[in-house]
């Protein structure tokens, strides 16, 4: 199978193992990722950002296909039984292929916003593992043992720890797709970062005894390569996925999908809901089946029938993100963003809602945003020298010492836009 693809140019699946990726494309639960945006409502903000969650499996199965390619290039060292088999490198590329199976309508923001249900990474082990769905009848044709595997793999478990976290860590192959592919749908250049020098940068770094080898990076070579990698991740929140635009808009889906749930829960009726919101809202866990129903175009059918409402502020929300009347933000800073702080400017704008007679958990609200970029994990990333021990990133990084456990947070007030002036002026007063 060959593809082309924006980011990696010529994609092809063409060896006996690569076949998996062919076999698992066209299954029904791989097509529904063809109707999730990767970056919700960030096209909002920036009107390039349509790509989907399908093109990104693809693109890091691709990746995967490289670092399986780079993995047997210096695996020479190793023990036969620490090095990748044919099974292993067809489990890493299914893997790749499968790991955002479970995302809900507008990927990350669908979870966050209806309470108690399950993660996207459970829903996705739920799909591998389960007998009725097309991808566990492909992997289990190939290989009885290959949805279990695969799912763990998923959840970043495996005997061979680089390979493990090849799937999920902090240099992984999700990371590597989707900082490229995000910057090209966005139009921005701060994820663009050197795959090929990185990839060629990759080492085993050396253990002892019977214990799993690691990735590490030449630090001759590579050190610039990975500073990159980590930066752009830093870049991409700051510019990208933290933007006030898609913010709003995402606070506004939120408070949407949180307040019909609330109503049915309450026992009133909205026509044209989901089951699995239904089911969800009354506190029952949704049928794999019924859950794997939703994607972005039957939320966005959803809410459009919930224009109809009769609880207005939902109706009125609901209109609102349909045509993109957003509402605006006010960032704060230093003492105003801690807690105390922006209690007290939440209640101030709340305040001012309630005088312009608008329910104030619905009008005004808080958005609180956070990443770690460079955490400080418990087997980090390691640099290998040609001499000595391996060393942290941390400790050989002016950059990345600097930036290890350091958190990225945004703390703003999204509010109606008619409450703009009256807000903006009572903060910068109090």
């Amino acid at each position: 199978m060959i593809l082309r693809d924006p980011v990696h140019g010529l994609v092809a699946f063409e060896s006996e193992e690569e076949r998996v990726v062919e076999l698992l494309i066209d299954t029904p639960e791989v097509q529904r990722l063809r109707h999730i945006r990767q970056l919700g409502v960030a096209s909002y903000a920036f009107p390039g950002a349509e790509h989907t969650r399908f093109a990104h499996a693809v693109g890091a199965a691709f990746v995967m296909k490289l670092l399986v390619g780079r993995l047997r290039a210096i695996e020479g060292d190793l023990p036969f039984w620490q090095q990748l088999t044919s099974n292993h490198a067809r489990d890493a590329l299914a893997a790749a292929l499968l790991h955002d199976l479970g995302h809900g309508p507008l990927s990350h923001l669908f979870e966050d916003a209806i309470r108690g249900t399950s993660s996207h990474e459970a829903w996705t082990v739920r799909i591998l593992l389960d007998p009725s769905t097309g991808v566990n009848r492909v992997l289990s044709t190939l290989d009885p043992g290959m949805p279990g595997r695969v799912a763990s793999l998923v959840q970043g478990e495996h005997p061979l720890a680089y390979l493990a976290k090849a799937v999920s860590g902090t240099f992984d192959v999700d990371r590597c797709d989707y900082l490229l592919r995000d910057a090209h749908a966005t139009g921005v250049r701060y994820g663009v970062y050197d795959l090929d020098w990185l990839l060629r940068s990759l080492r085993f770094a050396p253990v002892g005894g019977a214990a799993s080898p690691y990735l590490a990076i030449d630090g001759a070579k590579g050190l610039p390569a990975i500073e990159a990698f980590i930066l752009a991740r830093l870049f991409m929140f700051q510019q990208v996925y933290l933007h006030k635009a898609t913010r709003a808009a995402e606070w506004m889906i939120r408070a949407v999908l949180a307040r019909a749930s609330a109503l049915l829960a309450d026992g009133h009726r909205l026509p044209g809901t989901p089951r699995a919101i239904e089911m969800a809202a009354r506190g029952e866990d949704p049928s794999l089946e019924d859950y794997l129903a939703l994607d972005d175009d039957v939320l966005a059918v959803a809410m459009r029938a919930w224009e109809k409402a009769a609880d207005a502020p939902l109706a009125d929300l609901c209109r609102r993100v349909r045509v993109r009347a957003l509402f605006k933000t006010l960032e704060l800073f230093g003492e105003q963003a801690m807690l105390p702080g922006r209690e007290r400017a939440l209640a101030v704008a709340q305040e001012i809602a309630v005088a312009r007679g608008l329910d104030p958990d619905v009008y005004a609200g808080l958005d609180v945003a956070s990443d770690t970029p460079f955490g400080a994990e418990a087997d980090p990333l390691m640099v290998v020298y040609a001499k000595g021990p391996p060393r942290p990133l941390s400790d050989v990084s002016f950059v990345l010492g600097r930036l290890a456990g350091q958190v990225l947070s945004r703390v703003r007030l999204v509010f109606a836009r008619e409450l703009r002036e009256e807000i903006t002026l009572a903060i910068a007063s109090g």
